[in-house]
């Protein structure tokens, strides 16, 4: 370490080539060859100086290329004196607006420059075999040391954020359990954190009676931040660090095996639900009791019933052959009757609430089915037309009272009024508009109160 802190410039460059890179003072003969370098430039220059009071030229330069080396550049309309022969210039190279001219003087001093540059390269190549020799002398410890760094390193790393974000430390069992308090996202957790919200834990709880949880509840729930949160958690306790959590027990995870998202990969052929099967194929060929599994919507890149009988053709799967710890998010809600057949499958859900015609996403994990997914408030939420999600709402009412008469999924739906969504809003409108009015006691009120309940009534007009 002290002959290379010794030897080489704080920052060396990249290429060895140009040289630079041995610090001065570390060798007495390359110091003097870079000054005799560095003074032959200055010669270079004094010379340039003297040939442009000499010539009475002054655009005359001195400069470099790798073809001439030092040469004299003069512009074209100045050249004709330089070329004369007792002007002690010799005429080396003519171009479209200049004229490239060498001189005895100029020759002696760029050898001197060239000689100690090139001598100098040399010096520093020979210390660089020098110093490379050394290095894999001691390989062995320098490949030790850097392990130990990056240990500390990576414990130190995980030892801070640990205590930042108040982890614990998990404790590993040899049973095949997977029990989490508090579990957080940390990812999620600090991203809210700087919008000032507060991050939602949640519990986990997977055990022999309970392998398999099937997770429902609306989008933006929070279902699939659950499954992943409780996925790293398991990758960070088997990494031998402190997890995101106030208590977790956590029995050896062999494979860890994740369904989530929605990817393509066109260029070989696969759309997007063709890589949802891939990797669910993949699953449930590989997982073992020992395994940890996350499925995020299996079954929704086909039709409802396709979907659905994929869905729970896999949920079968897990449950009876795979026998892994399995936490399954999903939207149909007919998979909650397998709760019925499966013993180790348990049924859980985002807890979400409507107030005022408004979703409230409560982000808690509680036992039993979801009602409902919530889509359409979803949809409004995310700003969808009104009149759209009246419409959505008048078909799903068609879609489940023809499922629930006929069984078929599209009964009922050819004579739905095509513009009974626009209807129900004027006519919703119109009621909230004829509440104000009603409420107004005409006789009582000020010029000003007068006013102001106009503006409320053109704006109840407008949210319309």
């Amino acid at each position: 370490i002290d002959l290379l802190r010794r030897a080489l410039v704080p920052s060396p460059p990249i290429e060895a080539s140009e040289g630079g890179y041995i610090a001065a003072g570390y060798d007495v003969a390359l110091d003097d060859l870079r000054d005799a370098g560095a003074g032959g430039r200055r010669a270079i220059a004094a010379l340039e100086a003297e040939f442009r009071q000499k010539t009475g030229i002054t655009a005359l330069k001195i400069r470099h290329n790798g073809v001439l080396g030092y040469h004299v550049e003069v512009p074209a309309r100045s050249a004709d004196a330089l070329m004369k022969p007792d002007s002690g210039f010799t005429h080396r190279q003519t171009l479209a607006g200049v004229v490239r001219f060498n001189t005895p003087e100029l020759h002696e001093v760029a050898s001197k420059v060239a000689q100690a540059g090139a001598h100098a390269l040399a010096a520093e190549a020979a210390h660089l075999e020098e110093l490379t020799a050394a290095a894999l002398a001691s390989r062995e410890a320098i490949a030790a040391t850097a392990d130990a760094l990056a240990r500390l390193d990576v414990a130190s790393g995980l030892a801070e954020r640990a205590v930042e974000g108040g982890w614990v430390r998990p404790e590993p069992v040899d049973h095949s359990c997977f029990d989490v308090t508090g579990g957080r996202h940390p990812v999620v957790e600090a991203a809210v954190a700087r919008s000032g919200e507060r991050f939602v834990a949640n519990d986990c709880s997977l055990s022999e009676s309970s392998r398999l949880w099937l997770v429902t509840g609306p989008n933006m729930g929070g279902k699939s931040t659950f499954l992943r949160q409780n996925a790293l958690i398991a990758v960070l306790a088997q990494a031998g660090s402190y997890v995101p959590a106030t208590h977790a027990k956590i029995g050896l995870v062999d494979r860890l095996f994740s369904r989530v998202g929605a990817s393509d990969n066109l260029a070989r052929g696969r759309s997007t639900f063709m890589v949802e099967m891939v990797e669910t194929a993949a699953i449930l060929a590989q997982a073992t009791p020992r395994s940890f599994v996350i499925l995020d919507e299996v079954g929704r890149g086909t039709s409802t019933y396709d979907g659905l009988a994929i869905a729970w053709a896999v949920v079968e799967a897990i449950h009876e052959d795979n026998r892994c710890r399995c936490l399954f998010a999903t939207h149909y809600h007919e998979l909650t009757r397998l709760a019925e057949r499966c013993e180790a499958l348990s049924l859980h859900h985002v807890r979400a609430r409507e107030w005022k015609g408004e979703l409230v996403l409560l982000h808690e994990v509680s036992e039993g089915p979801a009602d409902r997914s919530y889509g359409l408030a979803v949809a409004r939420l995310a700003g969808m037309p009104p009149a759209t999600v009246a419409r959505a709402k008048a078909v799903l009412a068609k879609l489940e009272a023809g499922r629930a008469k006929t069984g078929g999924l599209a009964a009922g739906l050819d004579d739905l009024p095509l513009f009974a969504a626009a209807a129900q809003i004027e006519e919703e409108q119109c009621d909230a508009i004829r509440a104000e009015v009603e409420k107004l006691d005409v006789d009582s009120l000020s010029p000003r109160e007068a006013l102001d309940a106009l503006y409320k009534l053109k704006a109840l007009a407008r949210e319309g």
